[in-house]
Protein backbone atom coordinates (compact mmCIF):
# COMPACT_ATOMS: atom_id res chain seq x y z
CA UNK A 1 0.00 0.00 0.00
CA UNK A 2 1.45 3.36 -1.02
CA UNK A 3 1.51 6.02 1.70
CA UNK A 4 -0.68 9.07 1.08
CA UNK A 5 -0.25 12.65 2.24
CA UNK A 6 -1.79 12.01 5.66
CA UNK A 7 0.39 9.02 6.48
CA UNK A 8 3.51 10.75 5.14
CA UNK A 9 2.75 13.72 7.38
CA UNK A 10 2.29 11.43 10.39
CA UNK A 11 5.62 9.75 9.60
CA UNK A 12 7.38 13.12 9.43
CA UNK A 13 5.77 14.18 12.72
CA UNK A 14 6.84 10.96 14.43
CA UNK A 15 10.40 11.39 13.15
CA UNK A 16 10.51 14.93 14.59
CA UNK A 17 9.17 13.66 17.92
CA UNK A 18 11.72 10.84 17.96
CA UNK A 19 14.57 13.30 17.45
CA UNK A 20 13.27 15.66 20.14
CA UNK A 21 12.75 13.06 22.89
CA UNK A 22 15.93 11.23 21.93
CA UNK A 23 17.93 14.18 23.32
CA UNK A 24 16.34 13.97 26.78
CA UNK A 25 17.95 12.35 29.81
CA UNK A 26 16.24 11.16 32.99
CA UNK A 27 17.36 10.66 36.57
CA UNK A 28 16.14 8.26 39.27
CA UNK A 29 13.75 6.55 39.57
CA UNK A 30 14.43 6.03 35.83
CA UNK A 31 17.36 3.68 35.25
CA UNK A 32 16.57 2.65 31.66
CA UNK A 33 14.74 4.54 28.93
CA UNK A 34 13.40 2.59 25.95
CA UNK A 35 12.81 4.51 22.72
CA UNK A 36 10.69 2.37 20.36
CA UNK A 37 10.55 5.11 17.71
CA UNK A 38 14.29 4.48 17.31
CA UNK A 39 14.88 0.72 17.62
CA UNK A 40 11.38 -0.27 16.39
CA UNK A 41 11.05 2.49 13.80
CA UNK A 42 10.45 0.10 10.88
CA UNK A 43 7.33 -1.31 12.58
CA UNK A 44 6.06 2.07 13.73
CA UNK A 45 6.53 3.56 10.27
CA UNK A 46 4.64 0.61 8.75
CA UNK A 47 1.78 1.23 11.20
CA UNK A 48 1.60 4.90 10.17
CA UNK A 49 2.02 4.17 6.47
CA UNK A 50 -0.69 1.51 6.33
CA UNK A 51 -3.23 2.90 8.77
CA UNK A 52 -2.58 6.65 9.03
CA UNK A 53 -4.11 7.59 5.71
CA UNK A 54 -7.14 9.85 5.44
CA UNK A 55 -9.06 11.95 7.90
CA UNK A 56 -10.02 10.25 11.19
CA UNK A 57 -13.25 10.93 13.03
CA UNK A 58 -11.88 9.58 16.33
CA UNK A 59 -8.34 9.57 17.70
CA UNK A 60 -7.69 7.37 20.74
CA UNK A 61 -4.84 8.60 22.94
CA UNK A 62 -2.74 6.42 25.24
CA UNK A 63 -0.11 7.44 27.77
CA UNK A 64 3.16 5.73 26.79
CA UNK A 65 4.50 2.33 25.69
CA UNK A 66 3.98 -0.67 27.94
CA UNK A 67 6.88 -3.10 28.52
CA UNK A 68 5.07 -5.95 26.74
CA UNK A 69 3.28 -3.79 24.18
CA UNK A 70 4.77 -0.97 22.13
CA UNK A 71 8.17 -1.60 23.72
CA UNK A 72 8.15 -4.95 21.92
CA UNK A 73 6.30 -4.10 18.70
CA UNK A 74 6.63 -0.37 17.99
CA UNK A 75 2.82 -0.02 17.76
CA UNK A 76 0.69 1.84 20.33
CA UNK A 77 -0.89 -0.65 22.75
CA UNK A 78 1.04 -3.14 20.64
CA UNK A 79 0.03 -6.49 22.05
CA UNK A 80 2.07 -9.03 20.08
CA UNK A 81 -0.76 -11.23 18.79
CA UNK A 82 -2.88 -8.26 17.73
CA UNK A 83 0.01 -6.61 15.90
CA UNK A 84 1.14 -9.80 14.17
CA UNK A 85 -2.19 -11.49 13.43
CA UNK A 86 -4.74 -8.66 13.13
CA UNK A 87 -2.69 -5.69 11.95
CA UNK A 88 -0.32 -8.00 10.05
CA UNK A 89 2.74 -5.90 10.89
CA UNK A 90 5.87 -8.03 10.80
CA UNK A 91 8.69 -5.49 10.45
CA UNK A 92 11.94 -6.36 12.24
CA UNK A 93 12.51 -4.98 15.74
CA UNK A 94 16.01 -4.03 16.85
CA UNK A 95 17.32 -3.58 20.41
CA UNK A 96 17.29 -0.50 22.68
CA UNK A 97 20.61 1.20 23.38
CA UNK A 98 20.62 0.02 27.02
CA UNK A 99 18.51 -3.03 27.73
CA UNK A 100 17.45 -4.02 31.23
CA UNK A 101 18.25 -7.73 31.75
CA UNK A 102 14.77 -8.32 33.19
CA UNK A 103 13.01 -6.53 30.32
CA UNK A 104 14.55 -7.79 27.08
CA UNK A 105 13.08 -6.63 23.78
CA UNK A 106 12.14 -9.78 21.87
CA UNK A 107 9.88 -8.18 19.29
CA UNK A 108 7.13 -10.39 17.91
CA UNK A 109 8.78 -13.35 19.66
CA UNK A 110 7.89 -11.88 23.06
CA UNK A 111 5.92 -14.60 24.89
CA UNK A 112 4.13 -12.16 27.22
CA UNK A 113 0.89 -10.45 26.35
CA UNK A 114 0.17 -6.83 27.28
CA UNK A 115 -3.28 -7.01 28.83
CA UNK A 116 -4.14 -3.38 28.03
CA UNK A 117 -3.36 -3.87 24.36
CA UNK A 118 -5.12 -7.22 24.21
CA UNK A 119 -8.31 -5.69 25.60
CA UNK A 120 -8.15 -2.59 23.37
CA UNK A 121 -7.47 -4.29 20.04
CA UNK A 122 -9.92 -7.12 20.86
CA UNK A 123 -12.68 -4.53 21.21
CA UNK A 124 -11.82 -2.93 17.88
CA UNK A 125 -11.49 -6.28 16.10
CA UNK A 126 -14.84 -7.52 17.43
CA UNK A 127 -16.66 -4.30 16.52
CA UNK A 128 -15.10 -3.58 13.11
CA UNK A 129 -13.84 -6.94 11.84
CA UNK A 130 -11.00 -5.95 9.53
CA UNK A 131 -8.42 -3.37 10.63
CA UNK A 132 -9.11 -1.34 7.50
CA UNK A 133 -12.69 -0.85 8.69
CA UNK A 134 -11.53 0.44 12.06
CA UNK A 135 -8.84 2.74 10.70
CA UNK A 136 -11.17 4.20 8.08
CA UNK A 137 -12.41 6.52 10.81
CA UNK A 138 -10.21 5.84 13.86
CA UNK A 139 -6.59 6.07 14.90
CA UNK A 140 -4.55 5.17 17.99
CA UNK A 141 -1.54 7.17 19.17
CA UNK A 142 0.44 7.50 22.40
CA UNK A 143 1.15 10.85 24.01
CA UNK A 144 4.69 9.92 25.06
CA UNK A 145 6.78 7.55 22.89
CA UNK A 146 9.25 6.57 25.64
CA UNK A 147 9.07 3.79 28.22
CA UNK A 148 10.82 4.13 31.56
CA UNK A 149 12.15 1.37 33.81
CA UNK A 150 13.45 1.53 37.36
CA UNK A 151 16.66 -0.21 38.47
CA UNK A 152 14.59 -3.30 39.31
CA UNK A 153 12.91 -3.32 35.90
CA UNK A 154 9.53 -2.09 37.09
CA UNK A 155 7.55 0.26 34.88
CA UNK A 156 7.79 3.99 35.65
CA UNK A 157 4.90 5.98 34.15
CA UNK A 158 5.49 9.55 32.92
CA UNK A 159 3.44 11.05 35.74
CA UNK A 160 6.05 9.69 38.19
CA UNK A 161 8.93 11.65 36.63
CA UNK A 162 10.50 14.61 38.39
CA UNK A 163 8.56 17.79 37.64
CA UNK A 164 11.32 19.44 35.57
CA UNK A 165 11.91 16.27 33.55
CA UNK A 166 8.22 15.84 32.94
CA UNK A 167 7.94 19.44 31.71
CA UNK A 168 10.80 18.92 29.24
CA UNK A 169 9.20 15.70 28.01
CA UNK A 170 5.67 17.07 27.68
CA UNK A 171 6.70 20.00 25.48
CA UNK A 172 7.63 17.94 22.36
CA UNK A 173 4.92 15.38 23.11
CA UNK A 174 2.21 18.05 23.19
CA UNK A 175 3.59 19.63 20.01
CA UNK A 176 3.48 16.23 18.31
CA UNK A 177 -0.07 15.54 19.45
CA UNK A 178 -1.19 18.93 18.13
CA UNK A 179 0.41 18.05 14.80
CA UNK A 180 -1.38 14.68 14.75
CA UNK A 181 -4.68 16.46 15.35
CA UNK A 182 -3.94 18.90 12.54
CA UNK A 183 -3.26 16.00 10.18
CA UNK A 184 -6.14 13.73 11.24
CA UNK A 185 -8.73 16.51 11.75
CA UNK A 186 -10.79 14.42 14.19
CA UNK A 187 -14.14 15.24 15.66
CA UNK A 188 -13.22 13.40 18.86
CA UNK A 189 -10.05 12.87 20.90
CA UNK A 190 -10.60 10.07 23.41
CA UNK A 191 -8.15 9.73 26.28
CA UNK A 192 -7.62 6.15 27.37
CA UNK A 193 -7.46 6.93 31.06
CA UNK A 194 -7.31 10.23 32.95
CA UNK A 195 -3.67 11.11 32.20
CA UNK A 196 -4.24 10.89 28.44
CA UNK A 197 -7.48 12.88 28.65
CA UNK A 198 -5.75 15.71 30.53
CA UNK A 199 -2.93 15.85 27.98
CA UNK A 200 -5.49 15.71 25.19
CA UNK A 201 -7.41 18.64 26.62
CA UNK A 202 -4.25 20.76 26.63
CA UNK A 203 -3.32 19.81 23.07
CA UNK A 204 -6.85 20.24 21.69
CA UNK A 205 -7.57 23.55 23.42
CA UNK A 206 -9.03 26.05 20.97
CA UNK A 207 -9.38 23.54 18.12
CA UNK A 208 -13.07 22.69 18.53
CA UNK A 209 -12.18 18.99 18.87
CA UNK A 210 -14.31 17.30 21.51
CA UNK A 211 -12.33 15.49 24.21
CA UNK A 212 -13.61 12.49 26.15
CA UNK A 213 -12.31 9.64 28.27
CA UNK A 214 -12.78 5.90 28.57
CA UNK A 215 -11.68 3.58 31.35
CA UNK A 216 -8.07 2.47 30.95
CA UNK A 217 -7.87 -1.28 30.18
CA UNK A 218 -4.85 -1.81 32.45
CA UNK A 219 -4.95 -4.87 34.75
CA UNK A 220 -3.76 -2.46 37.47
CA UNK A 221 -7.23 -0.90 37.33
CA UNK A 222 -9.69 -2.70 39.65
CA UNK A 223 -12.60 -1.28 37.63
CA UNK A 224 -11.18 -2.74 34.40
CA UNK A 225 -10.83 -6.15 36.04
CA UNK A 226 -14.26 -6.26 37.70
CA UNK A 227 -16.17 -6.29 34.46
CA UNK A 228 -15.90 -6.86 30.72
CA UNK A 229 -13.69 -3.90 29.80
CA UNK A 230 -14.79 -3.91 26.15
CA UNK A 231 -18.47 -3.62 27.11
CA UNK A 232 -17.66 -0.85 29.59
CA UNK A 233 -15.67 1.13 27.02
CA UNK A 234 -18.40 0.66 24.42
CA UNK A 235 -21.03 2.00 26.84
CA UNK A 236 -18.81 4.99 27.62
CA UNK A 237 -18.26 5.75 23.92
CA UNK A 238 -21.98 5.44 23.17
CA UNK A 239 -22.85 7.71 26.10
CA UNK A 240 -20.48 10.35 24.72
CA UNK A 241 -22.00 9.99 21.26
CA UNK A 242 -18.75 8.77 19.71
CA UNK A 243 -20.23 5.40 18.72
CA UNK A 244 -23.81 4.59 17.78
Amino acid sequence: MKPNAHSLSLIAAAQALSTAVGRLRFAAPVAHCYHPLAYAWAAHAEYLRRFGGGRKRVVFLGMNPGPFGMVQTGVPFGEVTAVRDWLNITAPIQKPAREHPRRPVLGLACPRSEVSGRRLWKLFAERFGAPEQFFAGHFVVNFCPLAFLSATGSNVTPDKLAQAERARLEKPCTAHLRRVLEICEPEWLIGIGAFARKQGELAAAGTGIRVGQILHPSPASPAANRQDWGKTATRELMALGVWQ
